[in-house]
């Protein structure tokens, strides 16, 4: 059983037509909440809606915020024209988008004479955090290059809940977006990663595609259970494709969690255990300590002998970011609280960079 309570809208913070930040009022108490007027419908300050208020009352990880069901003001609607695929496929919410496999779509064709992504780089991150800075170096370093950005249904389902997307496509970053599996709003909707990497190709001619989860992981402390674990089946699919893998460790020393000190206990997971392919692995040169420390625990997991790791110099993180004027945050830490995190992400464009020019350095020591 979900909590569900009735509030009336106060105000309205922030509208950009597909996510609204409002403030409701539930017994007297302000509260935030958003609304997905695409589902729900418009709202007005005075609606009454009905909220989702679960994850706020058991202190998860949304930002505080309830998710209107429905706005007791607006109560019907149609659907629009188009498209016979269901998302949130028979949920009281389900809904319907064109998705580009479809007998009638117009890239149908595209994706039946598909043979090979030839080549086409594919890096894949396990946080959506890692999208903003990999974004921010590969367009920085190629401006004129094309990334489409792939959102998984690991996390959050709607792609209107990621304000690291809406303001990569504001400042022309991103090119385009497709969402799989019950992932929807994207650009471009897709049934899978296989058919999501083909339309990146065949229709809509990457350079590059980055693929991650949407904001809010789900973890367990275990080592298989996470949402994190995607990134496994996501590089297998690159590479039966014809793609080139690149998967982006999750570093950190700046979480406290041991399980998370350096590569994450995620990475190692899936790098070991998960994925079936050899993959590349950038990883930036951090200081002789860092490095010492995720030497040994790629040593110890045997996993030089099994991917491609390369050590890449990278200094340029933060300064790409500023470029853009673009901040990050990931787990509630900013760049300077958890540099290396975001630095990982970055030096995956850096390797790129490298693999591009013909000089990247493997397996350095």
């Amino acid at each position: 059983m979900i909590s569900k309570k009735i509030g009336k809208v106060e105000s309205i913070v922030d509208q950009n037509g597909e996510l609204d930040d409002i403030r409701v009022s539930i017994n007297g108490n302000i509260q935030r909440a958003y609304n997905y007027p695409k589902i729900t419908g418009n709202i007005n300050v005075g609606d009454e809606v009905l909220l989702n208020t679960t994850a706020v009352e058991l202190s998860l990880g949304t930002g505080g915020y309830h998710f209107v069901i429905a706005n007791l003001n607006n109560v019907e609607s149609n659907f629009t024209k188009g498209g016979h695929i269901m998302k949130l496929r028979y949920t009281p919410l389900q809904v319907k988008v064109d998705s580009v496999e479809e007998q009638e779509s117009a890239y149908h064709k595209n994706i039946e004479e598909f043979s090979s992504l030839d080549d086409m780089p594919v890096v894949v991150g396990s946080l959506h955090s890692m999208l903003t800075p990999f974004v921010a170096s590969y367009k920085r370093l190629n401006p004129n290059k094309k990334l489409v950005y792939i959102m998984t249904d690991g996390a959050a389902l709607p792609i209107y809940l990621s304000k690291n997307v809406d303001t990569l496509k504001k400042k022309g970053l991103i090119d385009n977006t497709i969402t799989i599996g019950s992932a929807f709003g994207g650009e471009y909707e897709c049934i899978n990663i296989y058919t999501a990497l083909i339309t990146a190709k065949e229709v809509l001619n990457a350079d590059v595609v980055f693929v991650s989860m949407g904001p809010g992981i789900a973890g367990t402390g275990t080592k298989y259970g996470f949402t994190g674990i995607e990134q496994g089946p996501i590089l297998d699919a690159v590479k039966k494709l014809g793609g080139i893998p690149i998967s982006i460790p999750r570093i950190s020393f700046a979480d406290q969690r041991d399980r998370h000190k350096g590569i994450s206990h995620h990475s190692i997971t899936v790098l070991k255990e998960i994925v079936n392919v050899s993959v590349n692995i950038p990883i930036c040169t951090y200081n002789d300590e860092q490095l010492c420390y995720i030497k040994e625990q790629l040593m110890n997991n045997s996993l030089e002998s099994k991917h491609n790791i390369v050590y890449i110099e990278n200094k340029n993180s933060k300064s790409d970011l500023e470029y853009f004027n673009l901040k990050v945050r990931s787990m509630g830490r900013s760049f300077d609280q958890d540099k290396e995190f975001f630095e990982a992400a970055s030096t995956a464009a850096y390797y790129l960079a490298e693999v591009c020019n013909d000089s990247r350095r493997e397996n350095h020591k």
